[in-house]
C-alpha cells in the first residue's frame, strides 16, 4: 500500500491527506471524549499523565528519528551509486579520440547506447527490475573494450584507466538494482509499531485534562501535525528509488549530455 502510495500520490497531497485525517479524526475521538467523560476535563488525571506521557513523548521521538535517518541514509546511499555510475560513464565518454577516429567512434556510440538504455530503464529498474536492452548494452560495451589493441603507450594508458572505470561502472549498476531490489522500506511489524506509539501519543494528549476546550483542542492540534507529518517522512523516504524524495537518474543523463557536446 505504502508503495503504491508513494508511486501515485503527489507529496504534497499525501502531507494534505495525512495533516487533514490525523488532525480531523483526532479532534474527532477528543470531540467525543470530552462530551462523554466530561469529569476528564478537570485534570484528576494529570499527575498519572505527566508522567506516562513524556516517557512515551521520548520513545516516540527516538523511534521514529532512528527510522527516519536510517531510511534517509538509505536514499543518500541510493543517490551516491546512481552518481558513481554517471560519473564513470562520463569519464569514459571523454578522451576517446586517443584511440583514432573509427575506434573512438565505435566506443561513442556504445557509451551511448548504455547511457540511453539506462535512462529508459529507470522507472522499472526503480523497482530492482533489469531491463534487456541495458543488459545488452553493458555488454556490448564490454566486449568493445575488451577487443581493443592498443597501439601505443597513451592508447595503452586510456585503455587501463577505461577498464577500470568499466568495471567500477559496472559495480555501481549492480549495487544500484540490488539496492531497488532490496530496500522496500519498513516492514509490517515496524509499522504496526510506528502506528501504535502514534496512537499513544494522540491518546495521551486527548485524555490530558484541560478546562478550557479551545487551548485543549490546540495542543492536540498540534501533536496530530506533529504526528501526520512523521508518518510522511516515514513513507516518502520508505523507497530510496520512488518518489519525489528518492535517488535522481540526471546522474545518468548527464552521460547523453557528454557524449552530446562538441568534440
Amino acid at each position: 500500500m505504502a508503495r503504491w502510495i508513494v508511486i501515485n500520490v503527489p507529496s504534497w497531497l499525501l502531507l494534505a491527506g495525512l495533516v487533514v485525517g490525523v488532525v480531523g479524526g483526532t479532534a474527532g475521538v477528543q470531540a467525543f471524549v470530552r462530551h462523554r467523560f466530561p469529569r476528564l476535563g478537570q485534570g484528576r488525571q494529570n499527575e498519572v499523565a505527566q508522567f506516562v506521557f513524556p516517557v512515551i513523548a521520548v520513545v516516540y521521538g527516538f523511534l521514529v528519528g532512528f527510522i527516519v535517518l536510517a531510511l534517509w541514509g538509505q536514499v543518500n546511499t541510493a543517490d551516491q551509486t546512481t552518481r558513481t555510475e554517471g560519473a564513470m560513464a562520463a569519464q569514459m565518454a571523454r578522451g576517446l579520440e586517443v584511440f583514432g577516429k573509427a575506434e573512438g567512434a565505435r566506443l561513442r556510440q556504445g557509451l551511448w547506447e548504455y547511457g540511453r538504455a539506462a535512462a529508459a530503464e529507470w522507472p522499472s529498474a526503480a523497482s530492482g527490475r533489469t531491463a534487456p536492452e541495458a543488459e545488452r548494452a553493458l555488454n556490448r560495451l564490454h566486449t568493445a573494450y575488451e577487443n581493443l589493441e592498443p597501439r601505443n603507450d597513451t592508447q595503452r594508458a586510456f585503455l587501463t584507466s577505461s577498464l577500470a572505470s568499466l568495471k567500477e561502472l559496472s559495480r555501481a549498476r549492480t549495487e544500484r538494482l540490488l539496492e531497488a531490489r532490496t530496500n522496500i522500506g519498513p516492514p509490517l511489524s515496524l509499522w504496526m509499531v510506528i502506528f501504535l506509539t502514534s496512537g499513544l501519543v494522540l491518546g495521551f494528549s486527548v485524555v490530558f485534562g484541560c478546562e478550557q476546550a479551545l487551548t485543549h483542542y490546540g495542543m492536540v492540534g498540534a501533536v496530530s501535525v506533529l504526528v501526520a507529518a512523521n508518518l510522511f517522512l516515514v513513507t516518502e523516504l520508505s523507497y530510496p528509488f520512488l518518489g519525489e524524495f528518492s535517488a535522481s537518474p540526471e546522474p545518468l543523463r548527464a552521460v547523453l549530455q557528454v557524449l552530446s557536446s562538441p568534440r
